[in-house]
């Protein structure tokens, strides 16, 4: 960098732009023919340089040789000069300025080193031939990965050849210009067009070169019966299929389970129904609160699981056979198995299809905890066919569903111990975060155990226990059921992914692009089995993308934003983030203000005696612009809608402090937070003037 300042302080730049080039034209080639060995030795040395020390000008060298040298000779010089000079900030990128590379550019090291691990040389060279990160920092960041020296000296030079002939070639049409009538030659313009196509023209040629070896070996069918053929009817194959179908395509959807997918049957819907009728229960054994006699709630355990059955049946219609029936789509129930990547085998039929999306989800993962073999252990697929409340109940997981459940079968009389194998729950959140949930779960009778590992399970003259290990330690906990409910595992077997190939990730993800494609262009994935967010709203989200990319993508394809991705966890109070909090944001090294508000400041939440929470917002520093949010409190989740909103397009704290909120709602902490923010920011003199101001005139 000291260097570059250098070149531009002392205006060194300069002589490496195409006005001097051009200018001293005519003295450069007349040197050049009467010294031609000279000549280009200083032209080589030059080029080789400047790209070693990244310093700007190589698209100018380049369209100099061309004017100097010609076609033949230009491009020579030039490929072996950019590779050398390359491999020259390849090397001082290895050895001696590894560090700086890893601080400087690690945003471009975990992609480059993705690609490099999936794709191999194969990565470098389309690198070299689409350039989607710049030249020198891929020189740079090449130099810390495991890529050898002749190996990565070969692939570029290959890789940035066909750029460099089209460069080259331009230079040469811009050297022959004599005139004003020059600037219009069909020469210069094809050549000058060719320029803007090139990366068009190169990225073509490179998904040619990724189709034909991954299609190696299949034959696609002549005649092709759907546009679409979507494997899994949750959230993000019923979008898919939704989508391909307003714009007219054939689909068809396959389901092998029930349709609507976990979260219909197994996840959201059936959580939030218990989790109302749990709070129901602890308002009313709380009721003094209100200025109302507690009351004892009576209720049968069994009603309150009918409860949930009839809130699934009330949402069912809405994702049915018979409203995608109408719809357009044609449902097929049945287990999809994936045969070629054109052809979908189903109940003994073979479908034929233009487009397959894989919207398989996931399911509850179980460690291999020994002794949990010889109990059945609930989970959120069998969690709802309980009977009879548990009296003593283990939650194993201080994730979303584990802290949603064990707070609910607390609150309907469990009495409910939670472990946690790490030092805090929520741990995706801030520690004050998990700090106020932890605080209310202990306040309300969970029995909140972190820092324990579930070792194994015993039974002991009929009584279970788990065994966990605490500090080097072991703790014995009775309990009459156990859920386990430590993460989920993508579905990624039993359909024929792993017969054709397609790619996984190290997590057992499905791997996907940009573009929602697996390795298989014509084959996307979406939802769950593909990540990286389990998240039903951003299945939906990623549907999008599949089906516009799969039927629209040959005129133009979209890449898929995660920029602003909401979850919240609906414990009480629930817990709503957007974007970055304080730990991510300092993992990845971003600068951040942090401006807080308390809920126990509000006249609603006072009002409705749930004055407790706090709203944390992260923003640029010394900018309004939002990089984050997080709200602790009642309705968390949907007090969070204006910060995604004010994310997602652009507006920043400002314009939400100056936003009319209706008074008294728990919508005003955003306002008032805006307004701790302001506060933050003007300035004590704007404070002295305007009392100095208001003394003058009194």
């Amino acid at each position: 960098m000291f260097i570059v300042f250098l070149f531009q302080y002392f205006g060194l730049s300069e002589y490496l732009s195409l006005d001097f080039i051009k200018q001293n034209q005519a003295r450069f080639q007349e040197y050049y023919n009467q010294n031609t060995a000279i000549t280009l030795t200083i032209f080589f040395l030059i080029y080789v340089i400047s790209t070693a020390l990244s310093l700007p000008g190589a698209a100018v060298l380049t369209l100099a040789a061309g004017a100097l040298f010609g076609l033949v000779i230009g491009t020579i010089i030039v490929s072996f000069a950019s590779t050398i000079g390359a491999t020259l900030a390849f090397f001082s990128s290895r050895f001696l300025l590894r560090s700086y590379v890893e601080e400087r550019f690690k945003k471009y090291i975990d992609p480059i080193n993705h690609g490099i691990k999936k794709e191999g040389s194969f990565y470098l060279f389309t690198l070299r031939l689409i350039p989607i990160f710049p030249f020198f920092v891929i020189n740079l960041v090449m130099g810390i990965t495991k890529i050898s020296t002749i190996k990565y000296f070969i692939v570029s030079q290959i890789g940035m050849l066909a750029g460099t002939i089209v460069y080259v070639n331009a230079g040469l049409q811009l050297g022959q210009i004599d005139s004003l009538g020059g600037i219009l030659s069909f020469k210069l313009m094809a050549s000058f067009s060719l320029l803007g196509v090139f990366p068009l023209i190169a990225k073509k040629i490179v998904s040619i070169i990724k189709s034909n070896k991954v299609y190696a070996g299949y034959k696609k069918p002549k005649n092709l019966e759907y546009n679409m053929v979507v494997i899994g009817a949750g959230s993000a194959g019923l979008v898919t299929a939704y989508i391909s179908s307003a714009v007219k395509a054939k689909v068809a959807l396959i389901e092998k389970n029930k349709m609507g997918g976990d979260c219909l049957n197994t996840g959201c819907v059936p959580s939030k129904a218990i989790i109302k009728s749990a709070k129901l229960a602890y308002q009313m054994k709380n009721a003094n609160k209100y200025g109302l006699e507690e009351v004892t709630p009576n209720f049968k355990f069994k009603n309150v699981m009918n409860r949930v059955h009839n809130v699934i049946a009330k949402i069912e219609p809405h994702d049915s056979i018979e409203r995608y029936s109408d719809l357009g789509v044609e449902c097929i129930k049945g287990a999809a198995k994936i045969i070629s990547p054109w052809e979908v085998e189903v109940n003994g039929k073979v479908l034929t299809t233009k487009n397959i999306t894989i919207a398989t989800g996931a399911s509850p993962f179980v460690p291999p905890i020994p002794g949990l073999e010889k109990i059945i252990p609930l989970t959120s697929e069998n969690l709802w066919q309980l009977e009879n409340l548990p009296n003593r109940m283990i939650v194993l997981g201080g994730g979303p569903i584990g802290c949603e459940m064990a707070q609910s079968f607390n609150r309907l009389g469990s009495q409910v111990t939670q472990i946690e194998m790490n030092n805090r729950i929520m741990g995706i959140e801030d520690p004050e975060v998990s700090s106020i949930i932890e605080g209310k779960f202990k306040s309300e009778g969970v029995n909140v155990l972190t820092d324990h590992k579930a070792k194994e399970i015993i039974i002991e003259d009929g009584r279970k226990y788990l065994v966990a290990e605490f500090h080097g330690k072991d703790v014995k906990i009775e309990f009459d059921e156990i859920l386990v409910a430590v993460g989920r595992k993508a579905n990624i077997k039993g359909f024929g992914a792993e017969e054709l190939g397609i790619r996984l990730r190290e997590n057992h993800t499905i791997d996907a692009n940009d573009y929602l494609q697996t390795n298989f262009p014509n084959i996307y994935v979406c939802g769950d089995v593909t990540g990286p967010f389990q998240l039903t709203h951003t299945a939906s989200h990623q549907a999008w993308y599949c089906a516009v990319n799969a039927l629209f993508g040959k005129f133009k394809k979209f890449k898929v934003d995660y920029s602003v991705i909401p979850w919240a966890t609906y414990s009480d109070p629930e817990v709503a983030s957007v974007g970055l909090n304080e730990q991510r944001a300092k993992r990845d090294g971003i600068d951040y203000e942090l401006t807080t508000y308390g809920i126990d400041d509000l006249d609603r939440a006072i009002a409705d005696s749930e004055e407790y929470g706090v709203v944390r917002v992260l923003t640029v520093p010394g900018t309004d612009k939002i990089l984050g949010a997080t709200i602790v409190g009642n309705h968390a989740s949907d007090l969070l809608l204006e910060f995604i909103a004010a994310m997602k397009h652009g507006f920043g704290l400002n314009k939400i402090l100056s936003t009319i909120h209706i008074y008294p709602t728990m919508g005003e902490a955003n306002k008032y937070l805006a307004g701790n923010w302001k506060k933050n920011h003007t300035s004590e003199m704007i404070f002295k003037i305007l009392t100095k101001y208001n003394e003058w005139n009194r």
